[in-house]
């Protein structure tokens, strides 16, 4: 018991390599006492809800990885309850690897980004699908004035989550984001133009 994330990602080969490299011992105080990481707070549901993508892992029949990325609408990943959480799938290039794959192995790996901050949510789950005609469930993954098709809807069942180190995150910004950095400077300059017109108007 102890660190849910780390009970489930850290397999006996893991922890041969974490041995082998000299960082086992930093890591066995996480698999002591009752579990933790693996209930959302208030932390996590505002990491997520601030998030506008995310990349997703399944497992394949052959055992192969598949790497997704999904994205939307700030606060599509919506936080359900402690225990879970949920998005629309909306329409894409209709390959549907992701989709099939739950449907024979339900475990799932997400990874949540947050570039500019150089912060990393490592989260692991099973996937439960929610059909069309399953209004109830699909009204609360829905996200309003967005105008794609929702084609489903996936719920996760939380298993465990952690936090990553900052260490190689390169900071990225969008372009909301950099016009919401840059508003200041340019209303300074529209300033500054303002002086120098009304100087200029005057000398001349």
């Amino acid at each position: 018991m102890g660190h849910r994330f780390a009970e489930i990602a850290f397999t006996k080969s893991v922890r041969d390599v974490q041995q082998d490299s000299g960082s086992r011992s930093s890591y066995t105080s996480m698999e002591g006492g009752d579990d933790y990481n693996h209930l959302i707070s208030e932390q996590e549901a505002q990491f997520i809800a601030a998030r506008d993508s995310f990349y997703m892992a399944s497992v394949s029949e052959t055992g192969w990885p598949y790497v997704q990325h999904r994205g939307g609408p700030v606060g599509f990943m919506k936080v359900l309850d402690e225990k879970t959480i949920g998005f629309a799938d909306f329409s894409g290039n209709r390959q549907y690897v992701s989709t099939g794959n739950f449907r024979k192995d339900n475990r799932v790996a997400l990874f949540f980004m947050d570039y500019p901050n150089q912060r990393r949510l490592k989260l692991i789950g099973r996937v439960r699908e929610i059909e069309l005609n399953d209004r109830e469930q699909l009204a609360l993954l829905e996200v309003d004035d967005y105008r794609a098709r929702v084609e489903r809807g996936f719920v996760v069942d939380v298993e465990g989550f952690d936090w990553n180190c900052p260490q190689h995150i390169t900071p990225r910004y969008t372009m909301s984001q950099i016009e919401e950095q840059m508003s200041s400077l340019v209303e300074e300059n529209e300033q500054l133009k303002r002086k120098i017109n009304k100087i200029e108007g005057r000398v001349s």
